[in-house]
């Protein structure tokens, strides 16, 4: 447990903080702080292909992909990397003083290179866009993207809306 508070404090020690709503503004286009790694292991991916029905073998038959796939690993869902947003995304800034977040959608989404089992990823964000909205909240486009350590390409880049109140 102390390990866990020494980590946990660390982080938020480090993530960027947002005064309110009123302040987004101020971070344009500015790298926040990128996520903690997280670890894609082939349990997370089956409870993943079980929550959502997709049980294509790339992903879930471990034998099979030994012999078909490259490296003889499986695969993440694209979906299931792109579900970890909210999760990782907490970890990249907090925005203070605002009564709730919405997502409200994404423009683009670009599965650039495959995640495969056992790899560690994080995530990378940046505040492209920020308008005020006529009922006084402001809706920001976020710009990620999903780094796969000791690789090249990202797993994707995706732009994202949320919905941001005082």
């Amino acid at each position: 447990i102390a390990l866990y508070v020494q980590i946990h404090l660390k982080w938020i020690h480090n993530m960027i903080e947002i005064n309110s709503p009123h302040e987004i503004e101020k971070h344009l286009n500015t790298p926040l702080t990128p996520s903690d790694w997280y670890e894609v292991t082939q349990e997370k991916i089956n409870v993943f292909a079980k929550a959502t029905g997709d049980f294509q073998w790339i992903h879930v038959d471990v034998e099979r992909a030994k012999k078909e796939m490259p490296e003889g690993k499986t695969i993440a869902h694209g979906y299931y990397m792109l579900s970890l947003i909210p999760l990782l995304s907490s970890q990249t800034a907090k925005i203070n003083n605002s009564s709730r977040t919405l997502n409200y959608g994404s423009d683009k989404v670009r599965f650039i290179n495959p995640v495969k089992v056992n790899s560690l990823v994080r995530l990378k964000r940046k505040i492209i866009k920020v308008n005020l909205m006529e009922n006084g909240g402001y809706r920001m486009i976020n710009l990620y993207e999903l780094e796969i350590k000791d690789a090249k390409k990202p797993a994707y880049i995706a732009e994202t809306i949320s919905l941001v109140f005082p």
